[in-house]
């Protein structure tokens, strides 16, 4: 199975991944782009979302409540966190873009037992993880010490020539606290736009293995295995992970072959 989704060029939608067409049973991720003025409907009953709202401003009416003015960066790339939206199901949501817009839809199983809520800058932590030209700056929107059912949701900026979710490391064995098995999705953007990036994803015994040329907007697929990244010079990348398994947790194992270089 290729794990490399393009992206759309034009339209509304630009990515869309769900359990049946990746194949597991968990996470899934739709992107899309909206005009001023445009709107979405979202209609995934039984499916708590996560809506990250990468760019632009927009209101979100759904049944649990009615959120106005949401959003207040120009760019994936701008050094702040994004706003984002807890909704603990997805049926009749609806996204209304009060500029031009992008958002990020995580999705994953749920029961529509919390309670919904906007997810503030203020509130998500930021960090820098790794040295020298592993460096690189994450934001956890929604990490396991926040309430959610089944949803992890984190994005990374990567600068040009830097590596990221290195050393390789892979989450899918449930050993805790170990490791936990999680799925993956990897939605990349690249600034300049005309960039690429590179990503592997393989398993110990290579049953799977795939080294993939990433555009702007596509989407890496990580059923399991190890899942670095590599930003050529000239471009930096951002990512938006979102992940979700049996247990949300996430405990990792770094690929052995490559542990040393963390005891430097």
């Amino acid at each position: 199975m290729n794990l490399l989704v393009k992206a759309e060029k034009s339209g509304t939608t630009i990515v869309d991944v769900t359990p049946a067409s990746a194949g597991w049973r968990y996470v899934g991720f739709h992107a899309c782009r909206l005009a001023a003025g445009e709107r979405t409907e979202i209609a995934m009953r039984g499916r708590e979302l996560c809506i990250v709202v990468l760019s632009g401003r927009v209101d979100v009416h759904s049944p649990a409540g009615e959120w106005k003015d949401v959003g207040d960066r120009e760019s994936v790339f701008d050094d702040r966190a994004p706003f984002a939206l807890y909704l603990p199901d997805g049926a009749g949501v609806r996204v209304s873009a009060r500029s031009a817009a992008e958002i990020g839809i995580a999705n994953a199983p749920g029961g529509g037992r919390l309670p919904p809520r906007l997810i503030g800058p203020a509130t998500m932590k930021r960090s820098v993880r790794g040295q020298g030209s592993n460096t690189r700056y994450v934001t956890d929107i929604l990490p396991e010490t926040e309430p959610a059912e089944h949803l992890l949701v984190v994005e990374v900026r990567t600068p040009s020539g830097h590596s990221s979710s290195y050393p390789p490391h892979k989450h899918d064995r449930d050993a805790p606290p170990q490791e936990t098995q999680l799925e993956e999705t990897y939605y990349h953007r690249l600034d300049p736009p005309q960039g690429f990036a590179f990503q592997r994803v393989y398993t110990d015994d290579r049953s799977i293995d795939q080294s993939l040329a990433v555009e702007d907007r596509d989407v890496v697929m990580v059923p399991k295995g190890y899942h670095p990244v590599v930003v050529p010079h000239g471009y930096q990348s951002y990512y938006l992970n979102v992940m979700a398994g049996p247990k949300r947790e996430w405990h990792f194992h770094n690929d052995p072959a490559h542990e040393w270089m963390l005891k430097r």
